[in-house]
């Protein structure tokens, strides 16, 4: 089994810790959803990408998101159950949203355009899709210099991303596959720069403000 699929397994069990608080309160409280709506539209295109028909020698890209697919599926499903009514029904109609649009990019890819069109296709919307959500722990970053906390960025988090992001952007880069390597490339870079803030302020004093400004749990999901 290649790495990737190792450290990507770890990435897409660690909201499991989150969701296990979850069910113990009852509720997700104010917490967003939207953060494993994307994740899960993310997998599904990157799992659609992987396939022969669409892409050459990706089958295990397949087997990483599809594996991740299932998992963020788990979370949206368990986000719906335990959500307040109003948060309910936006990450519903979101969800409802995704599925039509990963359906008309899979049918039109597959009746509409020829091999290496669908391959633009498809790779396009899934490496812009993953560098957006490669940058969303930026926040979380800023943060970190601002309260000089490192409270909110767990460190197997940041390094598992930094495994994930390099084991795959390797694999994109040997396979000359820029919708693979770019957008693992972006997240190796990211991964690096969390490693390096926890290594600078994970023995420093936070300030008063790292307590009265954080969600715990939002930053989490964000991450």
């Amino acid at each position: 089994m290649y790495p990737g699929n190792i450290f990507g397994a770890a990435l897409f069990l660690a909201p499991a810790i989150t969701f296990y608080y979850v069910i113990k309160r009852g509720s997700t409280e104010e917490f967003s959803g939207i953060p494993y709506v994307v994740a899960l539209l993310n997998c599904l295109l990157y799992a659609w990408y992987g396939l022969p028909f669409v892409s050459s020698d990706n089958i295990l890209v397949t087997i990483s998101d599809g594996s991740g697919a299932v998992l963020e599926l788990i979370y949206v499903c368990l986000y719906l159950i335990y959500s307040p009514p109003l948060h309910r029904r936006k990450i519903l109609g979101l969800f409802v949203v995704e599925l039509v649009l990963f359906g008309a990019i899979a049918v039109v890819s597959m009746m509409a355009l020829h091999q290496t069109a669908r391959t633009l296709l498809v790779g396009i919307v899934a490496a812009a899709l993953s560098v957006c959500m490669y940058a969303a722990p930026l926040s979380i970053m800023k943060l970190v210099v601002e309260t000089k906390s490192v409270e909110y960025m767990p460190f197997f988090l940041s390094l598992f991303v930094f495994l994930c992001s390099f084991s795959w952007f390797v694999y994109g880069i040997l396979g000359r596959d820029l919708f693979v390597g770019v957008p693992n490339g972006v997240g190796t870079v990211l991964g690096v720069a969390q490693l390096v803030l926890y290594w600078i302020y994970k023995d420093s004093t936070p300030t008063n403000s790292a307590y009265s400004r954080v969600d715990p749990e939002r930053l989490i999901q964000q991450s």
